[in-house]
């Protein structure tokens, strides 16, 4: 589930322009780049954090299925359907119909959620780096740093990932792509291994490996069915009904490429979460993780000592790699929203910033050991956006109110959009919080109450053009 589609693919070309016809790609554009970005380093979090969460086979198995096709319906009909129509990055169709200023604050936020995202990527990647200096893995609850050891080694990849993704665009995506078959093979040896050492010879015995669920680990909430269900269909909420992806699927040819994300979901999200979800449950078995349960803890949810379990140096090279391709980007993309807000600063600077913050971000655990409240915030707060644009998209003939109102009256904020979006986030964040909700719960309630808000208040604030 990485970000590295939410930035034009060109780096800078068409930014503020319709694509030209000779610079459209076909779906199989698509394919490969969906599979690959969504077999990365968040896969080998998610997974585990399942099983703390108690889930029952059926919860997990079909729960998935059917979430991951709501987020591939998603990018289909909402997301490839009106960038194949306008054919605009998500910030610049965003600043037509917000203005100037309001954008700015969107990708301060856009900016500082990717840093903590990838700084949860540093702290995967070095759970494989601290292997061979015996270092003490993060804990489930750990919060802070646990030692010097673990200090370095964050700051060290922090370090080299931030240099690297500095280098701009062209590095990061050639390096990302290199890799992305590596990590996916890497994915599917490990849950064949597992299964192996589950001693799962049918499919009643991988059935059972869930079964009828169970409860969640200390400090951890219950997942049912529809927390499944909704938390894997939001997981991309930014990129599908957020928009981010205009900016991908602007070079699509036609709207039916929008279907090539399945390969990501089914791949990254299906196959890779339920194999590190295997990697996971052969260590519980594990004295280490039995001696940690019957203290009443939280057995470490470490992915470089599991893969190392599983298939030896390739696992440890394999989580390596894929939270470095999941975070180098992340930080380049967190550069660019910087960028917009600080445009005087070169890519390389606002980059190196980015990094800064997304390392110091990696060096507490809090980050990747939550990673299933992190991504439901990260979508909570961003989706709305999309609304805007997908509601004026379809609605705004009806609605009786001007498309791209900010460029077509010249101003920098859209006031309809503020209080669209301040709404319908501070409603259902309150209920979340209030009523003890769980957050992707009210994604959907949140989005759709913006959507209409917006429509309401354009109708009612906006003025005749001269």
């Amino acid at each position: 589930m990485t970000t590295e589609q939410n930035a034009p693919s060109t780096s800078g070309e068409f930014e503020r322009e319709p694509i030209p016809q000779g610079k459209l790609k076909s779906w199989k554009s698509f394919l490969g780049m969906y599979a690959g970005e969504h077999a990365a380093g968040t896969e080998f979090m998610i997974g585990p954090l399942f099983l703390t969460a108690g889930v029952s086979a059926f919860d997990l198995i079909v729960g998935l299925l059917l979430g991951n096709l709501l987020a591939v319906l998603s990018w289909r009909f909402l997301t490839a359907e009106i960038a194949v129509k306008n054919r605009l990055t998500l910030y610049y169709q965003l600043e037509k119909i917000c203005g100037k200023q309001l954008v700015t604050g969107y990708n301060l936020a856009n900016g500082i959620l990717f840093c903590f995202l990838a700084g949860s990527m540093i702290t995967v990647s070095a759970t494989a780096v601290g292997i061979p200096f015996d270092m003490e893995m993060p804990k489930l609850t750990d919060t802070v740093p646990n030692g010097a050891t673990w200090v370095i080694i964050v700051l060290l990849i922090g370090a080299v990932i931030s240099l690297i993704a500095s280098k701009g665009y062209d590095t990061v995506s050639k390096a990302a792509n290199w890799m992305s078959p590596i990590i996916v093979l890497a994915f599917l040896a490990c849950g064949v291994v597992a299964l192996g050492q589950l001693g799962v010879s049918s499919f009643s015995d991988f059935w059972n490996i869930w079964g009828e669920g169970s409860d969640p680990f200390p400090g951890q909430i219950k997942y049912s069915f529809w927390h499944v269900v909704i938390w894997s269909w939001f997981a991309n909420a930014a990129m599908h009904i957020g928009m981010s992806d205009l900016s991908v699927f602007r070079f699509a040819k036609s709207p039916t490429s929008g279907w090539t994300t399945a390969a990501g979901m089914y791949v990254g999200h299906y196959m890779a979460w339920i194999a590190a979800a295997l990697l996971y449950a052969v260590y519980l078995k594990s004295p280490e993780a039995q001696a940690f349960l019957a203290n009443g803890e939280a057995p470490p949810v470490a992915p470089g000592p599991l893969a190392n379990n599983a298939i030896g140096i390739f696992g440890i090279i394999a989580v390596v790699l894929a939270g470095w391709t999941t975070a180098n980007p992340t930080i380049y993309r967190a550069g660019l929203a910087f960028q917009a807000i600080i445009p005087k600063v070169s890519t390389f600077w606002v980059t190196i910033i980015a990094g800064t913050v997304a390392t110091i971000a990696g060096l507490f655990p809090a980050f990747a050991m939550k990673l299933l409240g992190f991504v439901a915030l990260y979508g909570f707060i961003l989706a709305p956006f999309g609304a805007i644009i997908v509601f004026e998209h379809f609605f705004s003939k009806k609605a009786g109110i001007v498309k791209n109102y900010a460029e077509a009256a010249n101003i920098q904020f859209n006031t309809s959009v503020f209080l669209a979006w301040a709404i319908s986030f501070g409603t259902f964040y309150f209920i979340s919080l209030q009523f003890d909700v769980f957050l992707s719960f009210v994604t959907l309630p949140a989005w759709l109450l913006c959507g209409v808000l917006f429509l309401m208040f354009s109708k009612k604030l906006q003025k005749p053009l001269a």
